[in-house]
């Protein structure tokens, strides 16, 4: 149900389109929502299909957006075209990059083809990063999302009241993790770059959205959002080889990948801990605090890479036995993970 104030601002909206386009708008459709709140709608001329961006002010800010896609359309990425701006009232005229994401055509078959894609435009992406022009992915921003995981998933979500003990264990995990991340290479991080995030865009494949939020930080970042992501699975195996894949070409292509390629795994590995324990606290707040629980069944594969994670390395075993704690807490009152 649209409110009053939600239908005014759509007129709005509506107006200034009409204002800026080049042709006369023949049809003006909502195309898409995501987890903020930003809104998407599909505007049509006689022969040109546009996508407009409502961030309204009080919640959103542009001017990251318009930066960075300015920012990777210059390193060569397919991020929409910008053809008019109004960052008073939080409207963007862009091009349209089509509604067929990623995750609508990954299958066995397909698969190798579109991250081959992936690769080659995130590389792209990563050599063009400098220090200074993003945010840093820093110990500040890394650890706050990683306490999204006691404060949202733990506490709120599960209901579950750790002792000092399982604190502290929590605590000593974090810190390894933090160590880990904060002595990988930096470079441009997208920070979302999934299959929901990366739209199927012949023959310039793949068109890059959502990259408001991208930081200076981990190589390995965007590797483990789209080879570990939240809404696809895949074996262990084909991960493993999209990856060296990646280690391959970013290695020709001058990036700072680790020389040796057991290493460079290991960091992707231990930067995946980081993510899922974020992506963990994230969905259970888009569901607790902003009524969004549609999320919440993607949680099991999620926390099935965590725990694969911390099964394979000494370190994350204190992680792994708080998360074996917890399940059998909820077991009793018999909730599953």
């Amino acid at each position: 149900m649209i409110r009053p104030m939600e239908n005014q601002r759509t007129e709005r909206l509506k107006s200034w389109v009409k204002s800026v386009l080049p042709a006369p708008l023949t049809d003006f459709q909502p195309a898409s929502t995501d987890a903020s709140f930003r809104r998407y709608f599909r505007a049509l001329t006689a022969d040109t299909r546009y996508i407009v961006m409502d961030a309204p002010p009080s919640h959103e800010d542009c001017a990251p957006w318009l930066k960075v896609a300015h920012l990777f359309r210059a390193a060569g990425a397919n991020t929409p075209q910008v053809f008019a701006e109004n960052l008073a009232d939080g409207f963007i005229l862009m091009s349209d990059l089509g509604s067929t994401t990623y995750l609508s055509v990954l299958n066995d078959d397909s698969a190798d083809r579109l991250y081959r894609d992936a690769n080659a435009s995130l590389i792209k992406i990563q050599q063009a990063s400098r220090a200074g022009v993003l945010p840093p992915y820093d110990a500040a921003l890394l650890r706050r999302e990683l306490d999204l995981f006691p404060d949202w998933y733990i506490a709120r979500h599960l209901g579950v009241q750790l002792s000092d003990a399982q604190q502290d264990r929590l605590e000593v995990t974090f810190r390894a993790i933090l160590d880990n991340n904060l002595a990988q290479p930096s470079v441009f991080v997208h920070r979302d770059w999934h299959s929901r995030n990366l739209m199927l865009t012949e023959p310039d494949n793949p068109g890059v959205i959502d990259f408001q939020d991208a930081v200076y930080g981990p190589i390995t970042y965007d590797l483990v959002s789209i080879y570990k992501d939240a809404y696809i699975a895949w074996d262990e195996e084909r991960i493993l080889d999209w990856v060296v894949r990646y280690w391959e070409a970013a290695k020709r292509a001058g990036l700072p990948v680790h020389a040796d390629f057991g290493a460079f795994y290991r960091d992707f590995e231990w930067m995946g801990a980081q993510r899922h324990i974020k992506v963990l606290g994230i969905f259970a707040r888009l569901c607790h605090r902003d009524g969004k629980d549609g999320y919440l069944k993607d949680m099991p594969l999620v926390m099935r890479y965590l725990r694969s994670t911390c099964e394979r390395y000494r370190e994350l075993q204190p992680l792994l036995a708080l998360l074996d704690a917890m399940e059998g807490k909820m077991a009793e009152v018999g909730f599953t993970f």
